[in-house]
């Protein structure tokens, strides 16, 4: 998927786990398929998983990353309603593998897809009660400080950019560009919250209808309070949607920041996954198409 991938395998995975963590020596070691750009995941028997990450780094700054990542996902664990991961371990670099790697908890559950509860409104009210309450967890006097997607919009103009001139001929650029220069310009008073940032359907967990658990929360941190709405566009029609404006009493402009995030994030996996993540490219799609087919945006 990424032009500085990382080659790792079930059997590398495996030495690695057995030789660094004995205590599971004897458990089972299965690759888990998901639609993840960022890790590969091994499962450990039937209540741990291994992700290793995908991209090259230095491998300082990488420990640093998975430390500050337990920190985040320990945090989530405090003030989500849903279940999340803990951390577990640490592990080192190894034969066939450069970066330190990390050890987690395993959560039951089928991870949701962008259509599959789109009109549900018990689903809906349950990223309404996700979303309540990482916006009243504690802040700790913290503020927005990365260079993500949570501070101010017009930051990634030059990111978008590149995505509408890598879209040609895959989606409707002047039209995208022209909504895009009318979100970047949209305004902000609210504080910083805490956000999740990152409420796609493969950081969700389903059982039926409703919402079971939360992955993938080392990004947990300060930001706009619009960013999590995301997960409206990303996984909801309008009726569902709607169900989660009005229980959030979102105002207009805070909705709108909402839609910006999600047409920031969704332009960015059309084109760099069209050929090596289709269904994280289809989401992208999905996404967009929701955004310009609603009336309000």
């Amino acid at each position: 998927m990424h032009d500085d991938q990382l080659p790792i395998d079930v059997g590398v995975a495996g030495d690695l786990i057995r030789t660094q963590f004995p205590q599971w020596q004897d458990e089972p070691i299965t690759p888990v398929e998901s639609d993840g750009t960022d890790n590969a995941i091994y499962r450990i028997g039937e209540h741990l998983a291994a992700r290793f990450p995908l991209r090259a780094r230095d491998p300082v700054a990488a420990r640093k990353h998975l430390r500050a990542e337990a920190a985040a996902m320990t945090e989530l664990c405090e003030c989500s309603p849903f279940a999340a991961p803990r951390p577990v371990a640490i592990g080192q670099p190894g034969d066939g593998y450069p970066l330190p790697w990390a050890v987690q908890t395993w959560l039951p559950g089928e991870a949701a897809t962008p259509t599959g509860l789109a009109g549900s409104r018990v689903f809906a009210r349950d990223l309404v009660t996700l979303i309540s309450a990482l916006r009243t967890a504690d802040t700790r006097g913290r503020r927005f400080t990365g260079r993500g997607r949570g501070g101010r919009l017009a930051d990634h103009d030059e990111w978008m950019s590149t995505c509408f001139g890598e879209s040609e001929g895959l989606l409707d650029v002047p039209r995208l560009r022209s909504l895009w220069d009318r979100f970047r310009a949209l305004p902000r008073s609210e504080p910083d919250v805490m956000t999740h940032g990152d409420l796609i359907p493969a950081n969700l967990l389903v059982e039926g209808e409703g919402l079971v658990g939360v992955l993938d929360g080392g990004g947990l941190a300060p930001a706009d309070p619009a960013l999590d709405l995301v997960a409206a566009w990303h996984l909801l029609d309008g009726d569902a949607r709607e169900l989660v404006r009005t229980q959030l009493q979102c105002g207009a402009l805070e909705w709108q920041r909402g839609a910006a995030w999600a047409f920031q994030q969704a332009m960015g996996l059309v084109w760099y996954y069209r050929r090596s993540n289709p269904s994280i490219s289809a989401l992208g799609r999905n996404t967009l198409e929701r955004i310009l087919g609603d009336p309000d945006t």
